[in-house]
C-alpha cells in the first residue's frame, strides 16, 4: 500500500466515524478540513495547528486529532509541539505530510458528509 493510499484509508475511516454527529458539529468539522490547506499555505503549519487549536470548538479539536494521526501518527499536541520544535528540513516534511493528510479531509469532509467549503459560516 503506497503512503497515499494508507492516507486515504486513515481519513476515510476517522470521517466516516463522524457521520453519525449532528450537522451543525459536521458543518464546523467539515468547514475546518476545507481551510486547512490554505491556512497552512499562508500562515505556516505552526501558526494554522495553533490557530485551530485555539478555537476551542469539539469539532475543530477532533479534527486536529484525526489530521496528526494520518499525517504524522501523532496526537495533536505532539504534532503542534514538533511543528513548533522541528527543525526545517523536518518541518518541511510535516508541512507536506499535513497537507497531503488535509486534501483527503477536504475530501471526504464533501462526500461523506456533505460539508461543501464555507458551510461552517
Amino acid at each position: 500500500m503506497t503512503r497515499e493510499q494508507e492516507r486515504a484509508k486513515d481519513a476515510f475511516e476517522r470521517v466516516k466515524a463522524r457521520v453519525s454527529k449532528d450537522e451543525g458539529w459536521r458543518n464546523e468539522y467539515g468547514g475546518m478540513a476545507h481551510k486547512i490547506p490554505i491556512l497552512v499555505r499562508q500562515a505556516g503549519l505552526a501558526q494554522a495547528l495553533a490557530f485551530i487549536r485555539s478555537r476551542g470548538k469539539e469539532a475543530h479539536q477532533a479534527l486536529l486529532e484525526d489530521l496528526a494521526h494520518t499525517a504524522a501518527r501523532l496526537n495533536a499536541e505532539e504534532l503542534i509541539t514538533r511543528s513548533r520544535e522541528a527543525s526545517l528540513t523536518t518541518y518541511l516534511h510535516l508541512t507536506r505530510e499535513v497537507l497531503a493528510a488535509a486534501l483527503w479531509y477536504k475530501r471526504f469532509a464533501q462526500s461523506l458528509l456533505g460539508v461543501e467549503e464555507g458551510s461552517d459560516e
